[in-house]
Formats: structure tokens, C-alpha cells, sequence
């Protein structure tokens, strides 16, 4: 390999997959992000091989910087570009499969559950005051920065308020589901 080309084969081999978890956006009207206009911004945001899955702001990407810059850039470039705040959550292939795998739930639970990723771990006092705020036929289960939920009538009908979860935690998340989870794990999977 001559200079050139190892440098971009260096370049390259340094660069991570990252899955991007934007919040709220394409949400009943608010905070519209169309995904075509989003690669293209991050593309030119100096991210490589941009993908998104699902309008609900899921970005795959390729990048040498971490976890924290690229969530400082995206949420900085989104803002520019669309006028809006949008609080964006960023973790690498391994550590989505962790998520994954740390699952409290049965797999027939599991594949009816979310998976809330946290911008941080909450504090374990205010975790203690959330406690009384489980209701019947729900579960919560928070494993550091993850809250993990089921509802047996289902996510669309259940009492579980993440706003209330995030203010009461002092935290920042976003919710994902079982099939979503699995589909993000399966694109970012090293070719």
C-alpha cells in the first residue's frame, strides 16, 4: 500500500458504527425530519455511510470521533438545519447489544417490550422516589442507563408517562421497540 492509500485504509479501519437514537421527531406532525434531508446533513456533517431506519430517527453512521461528539454534532447540526432542538442518544453496535441482552423479560415478554435508552444513569435516590410510581399490569425495570418496560394492555394504553419518568429522574430518553432493537442490531452488524 502506498501513503495515500494506507492512510484511508487506517482511516477507515478506525472508524466505529454508531446507531443514533433521535427523540420525538416525526411525531404527529411536530419536528419534521424527513430522513432523505437528514443523511444528507449528517453525510455532509463529515459522518460515512449514513442509513436511517424508520422515520422515528433512527440513524446508522460510521465515525472515528465518540459516542459524546457525535450526539454534541448531531443535535448542533439538526438545530442549524432545522430550526429545533432534538435530543439525540448515541451508542456503538456493542453496547446496543447489551442493551438488548440485559432484557429483564422473558423472550415472549421481551418481544412486547421497549427498551428506553437514558442519556445518563439515573440517580439512586430519585430512583427510589419513582418506585411508587408503577402501576398493575406494568413493569419497569431500570438497569443503568436503560429503563426497560412492558405493559400487558400494551404500550398505546398503559398509565406509564416517560415524560413524568424523565422529569421526576432528571434524565433524557427515548423509547424503541423489541422488532426496532433487533433491526437496528441486524443493519449495524460488521459486513
Amino acid at each position: 500500500m502506498h501513503g495515500l492509500e494506507h492512510t484511508l485504509w487506517q482511516n477507515q479501519f478506525k472508524m466505529k458504527i454508531f446507531i443514533a437514537l433521535l427523540k420525538g421527531i416525526n411525531v404527529g406532525g411536530h419536528k419534521k425530519v424527513p430522513m432523505a434531508e437528514l443523511r444528507e446533513l449528517l453525510s455532509k456533517e463529515g459522518f460515512e455511510n449514513v442509513q436511517t431506519y424508520i422515520q422515528s430517527g433512527n440513524v446508522l453512521l460510521r465515525s472515528s470521533m465518540k459516542s459524546n461528539e457525535i450526539q454534541d454534532k448531531i443535535e448542533k447540526a439538526i438545530k442549524s438545519h432545522f430550526g429545533f432542538e432534538v435530543s439525540v442518544i448515541v451508542k456503538t453496535r456493542s453496547e446496543l447489544q447489551d442493551v438488548f441482552d440485559a432484557s429483564p423479560f422473558s423472550d415472549e415478554i421481551k418481544e412486547q417490550s421497549y427498551f428506553i435508552m437514558l442519556n445518563k444513569t439515573p440517580n439512586k435516590e430519585l430512583l427510589k422516589e419513582v418506585k411508587s410510581m408503577w402501576y398493575e399490569n406494568e413493569e419497569v425495570v431500570i438497569k443503568d442507563d436503560t429503563l426497560y418496560f412492558h405493559s400487558s394492555a400494551g404500550y398505546g394504553k398503559a398509565k406509564f408517562n416517560m415524560a413524568t419518568f424523565e422529569r421526576k429522574l432528571k434524565v433524557i430518553g427515548t423509547a424503541r421497540n423489541f422488532n426496532t432493537i433487533v433491526k437496528l442490531l441486524s443493519l449495524s452488524a460488521e459486513e
